[in-house]
């Protein structure tokens, strides 16, 4: 008798207490899920870190083979002199230059990629194959004049930006004539370096399409750039990579990008450019004008990894509600120091991602860390509540969290949408299986989990 008035006494104070115990467990597990996001910021410092590496590496590679390559040209500089007064208001004259652009102007190159190993990196190359014709029509610009002119100086003119990517001769025909080019430019109104030679002009090509073509073979790295110098261009670019980038203040007016490469065409007129075909006493700023083609990395590693550790605290808020409900509905508490063990096996996660990207494909490291980091948790579930059939929602449940984030992973522009509609579904579920819980006293709950 005594012995069922102590157990009613207890059944009679549990409910005093319960909601009290519940209460300080709930606020511990809160503030354990915001403890375990501090150590996801040092692994976003890691990625950073790796992240950076990479970039001073692929810069090693590229200042040896050649950086990024922007053409431009080819024009003709050409001396005059200009009339001025001096301090001591005597007439003197002063050495300038213009520079005549192309009447008309075809590019056609090839791209060819290539992919250099650097230790654990991958540095993306190319080799590329121009084919520049046109012609220019001489003319003279108004305000000087033609005996002002010094004709015999006039030198033909290609931008070029890293001159350890020219790899054979360069060479131009012009007038019918071959011409051979040489480092250094006469002026720095277009190009701060590049390549020239002296052609002759003579007044009997004025208002004459003088006719040019030349062939350029330049190496670069990751990045390929034109500047449309001409009254009207055409630029003709392909190539066997299947990840470009069209980059510039132009898109192309044409493209087809497909498994076995791409092409891309831009075409200019005078009706479109801010200039005309003969440029004086100005700084031309070539980059406000530049576009071409940059060759994307298809995998990087180091933006899906940053991604997916943003998601960081879904993994550990879910987990550990996991516990805190499944605990409450078979009293058996889990341990703060249990909830810290299995929110460090969540974020180890990241850092196997991060290591093992670095070395195999992506979506591979993915697989193989989350199911490394799914197998560890069931079995500590399956030794903290002694069932497999407890552990086993475990395992189902992160196996849907990991394979909802990779999901995200791999989208762009749909990612918040389906993010969004994703965690509403989840916590539509999380609220679904804790209806059943009595959380004045869980031990009376309407509904057990399977033990």
């Amino acid at each position: 008798m005594e012995s069922q008035l102590s157990n009613a006494g207890d059944a009679t104070q549990a409910p005093h207490k319960s909601p009290t115990r519940v209460m300080i467990k709930a606020f511990i597990t809160g503030f354990l899920i915001l403890a375990m996001l501090i150590p996801t910021f040092f692994i976003m410092h890691l990625v950073e870190e790796r992240e950076q590496r990479q970039k001073d590496v692929v810069l090693e590679v590229s200042n040896k083979w050649a950086k990024a390559q922007t053409f431009s040209g080819p024009y003709i500089a050409i001396p005059y002199n200009e009339q001025a007064i001096s301090d001591d208001n005597k007439l003197a004259y002063v050495k300038k230059t213009i520079v005549l652009l192309p009447e008309d102007l075809q590019v056609n190159g090839v791209l060819y990629p290539e992919e250099r190993k650097r230790s654990i990196y991958t540095v993306l190359l190319y080799k590329t194959a121009l084919v520049a014709t046109g012609n220019f029509t001489i003319t003279v610009p108004p305000g000087i004049d033609v005996a002002n002119l010094q004709l015999n100086e006039a030198k033909l003119c290609v931008g070029v930006n890293d001159f350890k990517g020219i790899e054979e001769k360069v060479s131009v025909v012009f007038n019918n004539q071959r011409y051979n080019l040489s480092p250094g430019i006469p002026t720095q109104m277009i190009d701060e370096a590049g390549l020239s030679c002296s052609v002759p002009l003579t007044a009997d090509l004025f208002a004459k399409p003088v006719q040019f073509s030349m062939n350029l073979k330049i190496r670069g790295s990751s990045q390929l750039s034109f500047a449309p110098l001409s009254g009207n261009s055409t630029f003709q670019l392909s190539s066997k990579w299947r990840s470009p980038s069209f980059d510039g203040t132009s898109l192309p007016t044409e493209r087809k990008v497909s498994d076995s490469g791409f092409t891309a065409k831009w075409t200019f007129n005078k009706a479109n450019l801010p200039f005309t075909t003969f440029l004086k006493d100005v700084k031309f700023d070539k980059q406000a004008l530049s576009f071409g083609v940059s060759m994307l990395q298809p995998a990087d590693q180091y933006a899906k990894t940053m991604r997916s550790v943003k998601y960081a605290i879904l993994f550990i808020g879910l987990t550990f509600a996991l516990f805190f409900i499944v605990e409450s509905f078979q009293n058996r508490p889990v341990h703060p120091v249990q909830y810290i063990l299995v929110g460090m096996a969540l974020v180890i996660f990241y850092t196997l991602l991060l290591s093992l990207s670095e070395l195999i494909m992506f979506d591979n490291a993915y697989y193989i860390s989350a199911s490394a980091t799914i197998l560890l948790i069931t079995l500590y579930a399956k030794g903290h509540f002694g069932s497999w059939k407890t552990a086993s929602i475990f395992a189902f449940v992160l196996t849907m969290l990991y394979s909802f984030t990779f999901v995200l992973i791999q989208l762009e522009d749909t990612a918040l949408l389906v993010g969004s509609i994703g965690l509403f579904t989840v916590l539509a579920l999380v609220m679904y299986a804790s209806r059943g819980i009595n959380w004045y006293n869980p031990s009376f709950s309407k509904s057990s989990m399977p033990t």
